[in-house]
């Protein structure tokens, strides 16, 4: 009788007829006991030191395209094939062979021969079987780099986890990895993270917090951190009662830092109590803070993927900067002190609201309660007040205080602007930049420049031709549909859950009712406390606000909403997809519902979703006038998310399912053809996340796996797949072009043609992308509005 086998202690072994979890999170994967394949002439030193590495073939079969072709008659395994791999040494020959451009990335601009042979387990590595193409082996390199962070040196790896049907691989990798490394905390354990800041070009980079005044406890807490943790270098600061004064901000810029923001009292776990920052989402990349209109996309994301808890602390946040720096901040950097963004507040929170546990209704009750108190100060104070108001047409602009050049901007962003100045004086550029922001030389041509840049910034659409120099004028529609939206939340949220009255526990100037020019050159102001809120109210401020966007945003003959400009008075005929952020507020009409998407949407529809404008209204592209970003022909994720759940609420849910569609099949193909990457924007029209417009493209710079994504991309693939249908989404998991699933006939119907030169096929793109940069160089199946609220 044969010798009984011995193995070295601790092994675990994998069985051909095991099945084991495949398609789950790294951490469940890699992070368990260590699997080993069982043959009958198992030995450790064979299996660890040989037969796991992958085959390199000999010099005379590198004619890759000689190798047969797998065939259906094929004889196939019927138990799931599973290979045995050497991590380190696989990654090695994997990145020499198909990493041909060296960004430790595999996709279809490699010219590699897309194909490598991995030794089988069920045979102990003497068998092996091919991986081909672009897909299995990006996929094999992420799979690679995962094992290597749960510190595997060789590994059993199910060939399920290289053919995972992509859309299932791209939500999965959302929901259970990407939101978690976006998650930060600032408090001592977080400090480190969050404090960097990639914006940052003073050269300085010693960590700094500022604490809102009124904090005393929060300061104390960050003290301590400081005394505790040396290595940290921290240096904590308390802001004054005011922290939003203009000049005061300004003479932050050579010291800047992270703005503190809401923490919890918990136990420290030695009998006393201690502070907790609460976790928030950034968006990811150069981005390394808490954003105002990105966390309201990143918080349907997160509600769809069952995260409530997560979503709430972001309105946590928000309330917390109400109170203490007067608005949600644009960033919670000090630089962002005076700025906020698009207001979405009230229906982030009414959205979390109804997903809030029942089983404390007072408690709930109590937190939407804050949030919407906080709404109103925000609504009042902000959005309301001069100088955003506008009293003679009752619009609100985006127009925020600000002294000096923008500082988070990259460092010769704005020389050609500074230049024609400099040149006036006799100065560098550097030098008049130093005394323009000192004070000491005054140009009012400037002061307007950067009045309107910040309003650009504080607008979220940074940069576009259609508010360049002009931003702080417009009464954009997309404002106003917002405030719109605000004030029908409000007053539901009173009628329907505060038994129609609501007192304000904070003390704060109310803003005149109806607005007129005399009303605000009153200096009487009625203060918050002196009577309690009810919903009639509000909704004559909706109503009002609504009269005021039909009177000067409105064009019936161009069938679309216009920003107004309230100085040259009369509207700005940029076409924007913004328009269609009326439907998603509701403050549309049926029937301009109908023109918007019977006469209008075709201009902004091209084959990966909505453009953020037209070609026509963004103009001609040359040297001396390039491209921006947010123009035609780029495409984000507000614009696509705001237009499919507007659509669907005015009863057009095909045309939301179609959009929904192109934009999920440009960001599966490039997860698919580009390693798994998930970019901060696209060009639309070229399905490309190669775009070279600014800033160029977020998102995009990791080696080997993907491990963040981007925050409202992220977001936008999960809310857009609660639209598919099955069979949609299956089409866009077998990557299905829109021109081949909805028929050329209704794209006919939806778009222009693309011109007879645009490329429409991956590979091509990303070549023609890849030159001229060379050349360059050298859940959500319900609208918002309908809420349930509990008795």
């Amino acid at each position: 009788m044969a010798p009984p086998l011995s193995h070295p202690p601790g092994l675990n072994f994998l069985e051909e007829q095991d099945a084991r979890p495949v398609n789950v999170d790294a951490a469940q994967y890699y992070g368990g006991p260590e699997f080993h394949s069982r043959a009958r002439t198992y030995s450790a030193v064979v299996t660890h030191s040989f037969q796991s590495r992958p085959k390199r073939t000999p010099a005379f079969e590198e004619d890759w395209h000689l190798r047969p072709r797998r065939l259906s008659h094929d004889e196939k395994s019927t138990a799931p094939r599973r290979f045995l791999i050497d991590v380190e040494e696989t990654i090695r020959l994997v990145l020499e062979q198909e990493d041909t451009d060296g960004d430790f990335q595999i996709s279809i601009t490699d010219a590699g021969p897309k194909i490598l042979s991995l030794g089988t387990a069920t045979s102990n590595g003497y068998k092996s079987f091919d991986i081909r193409g672009t897909y299995m082996l990006s996929n094999l390199l992420q799979e690679l780099a995962l094992a290597r962070d749960h510190n595997r040196k060789r590994i059993v790896l199910d060939e399920a986890r290289l053919t995972e049907n992509p859309v299932d691989r791209l939500s999965r990798m959302i929901k259970n990895s990407f939101w978690h490394s976006l998650t930060r905390r600032i408090d001592g354990d977080g400090l480190e993270i969050i404090c960097a800041d990639p914006k940052n070009r003073t050269g300085r980079i010693q960590p700094r917090i500022y604490v809102p005044h009124g904090e005393p406890a929060m300061a104390d807490y960050y003290r301590k951190i400081a005394s505790e943790k040396p290595h940290l270098n921290l240096d904590v600061q308390v802001l004054p009662p005011n922290p939003d004064d203009p000049h005061f901000v300004k003479s932050l810029n050579s010291k800047p830092g992270i703005l503190a923001l809401a923490m919890n009292e918990v136990d420290d776990g030695r009998g006393g109590r201690t502070l907790k920052g609460i976790p928030f989402v950034v968006p990811g990349a150069r981005f390394n803070e808490l954003y105002n209109w990105d966390s309201y996309f990143i918080s349907l994301g997160l509600l769809v993927d069952g995260q409530v808890q997560m979503a709430k602390g972001l309105v946590e946040h928000f309330i917390f900067e109400i109170k203490h720096y007067n608005k949600i901040l644009n960033g919670n950097r000090s630089y962002y002190l005076a700025r906020t963004q698009p207001p979405f507040l009230t229906d982030m929170a009414l959205q979390i609201y109804n997903q809030l546990d029942r089983s404390d209704l007072d408690a709930n009750r109590a937190w939407l309660k804050r949030a919407i108190q906080a709404a109103i100060k925000e609504y009042h104070t902000i959005w309301v007040a001069e100088p955003r108001m506008d009293p003679k047409t009752g619009l609100s602009r985006f127009r925020p205080d600000g002294v000096g050049i923008p500082p988070e901007t990259e460092a010769t962003h704005f020389t050609h602007i500074l230049e024609p100045y400099a040149h006036k004086h006799g100065i560098s550029v550097l030098e008049f930049s130093e005394r323009y922001n000192a004070g000491t030389l005054k140009e009012p041509g400037l002061d307007a420049y950067f009045l309107h840049d910040r309003a650009v910034r504080e607008s979220g659409h940074d940069t576009t031709y259609r508010l360049e120099k002009r931003c702080a004028n417009l009464g954009t529609v997309d404002l106003q549909a917002l405030l719109y939206k605000y004030e029908v939340d409000i007053a539901t949220a009173i009628r329907e859950v505060f038994d129609d009255e609501l007192e304000l526990e904070e003390d704060f100037p109310l803003a005149p009712f109806p607005p007129s020019v005399e009303s605000y050159a009153s200096a009487h102001r009625e203060r918050s406390t002196a009577r309690k809120q009810h919903s009639q109210e509000w909704f004559d401020r909706a109503e009002f606000r609504k009269a005021a966007i039909d009177r000067y945003c409105w064009n019936e003959s161009k069938s679309l909403y216009f920003d107004y400009d309230t100085v040259q008075e009369k509207q700005s005929l940029y076409e924007s997809a913004t328009a269609y952020w009326a439907l998603w507020a509701g403050c549309a009409s049926e029937e301009q519902g109908w023109k918007l998407v019977s006469e209008s949407l075709k201009k902004f529809e091209v084959l990966g979703g909505l453009v953020s404008g037209t070609e026509e209204s963004r103009g001609k592209i040359s040297l001396d006038r390039p491209n921006r970003q947010w123009d035609y022909p780029y495409a984000w994720p507000p614009h696509q998310i705001m237009a499919w759940v507007g659509l669907e609420r005015y009863g057009y849910l095909e045309d939301a399912q179609r959009l929904a569609y192109r934009f999920l099949y440009m960001m599966t193909t490039a997860f698919v053809d580009f390693n798994g990457v998930v970019p901060e924007k696209f060009d639309a029209v070229r399905l490309s996340h190669l775009v070279d417009a600014e800033y160029g493209n977020q998102g995009i710079d990791f080696k080997m796996v993907p491990r963040e994504g981007f925050g409202w991309m992220n977001a936008a693939y999960q809310v857009g797949l609660s639209f598919l249908t099955n069979h949609m989404r299956r089409a866009v998991a077998a990557c299905t072009s829109p021109e081949v699933f909805f028929g050329r006939t209704m794209m006919g119907e939806h778009t222009a043609a693309p011109p007879s030169s645009v490329v429409n096929d991956p590979l091509g793109l990303a070549m023609e992308n890849l030159a001229l940069s060379t050349s360059a160089s050298g859940a959500l199946g319900t609208p918002p509005p309908s809420y349930s609220f509990p008795a």
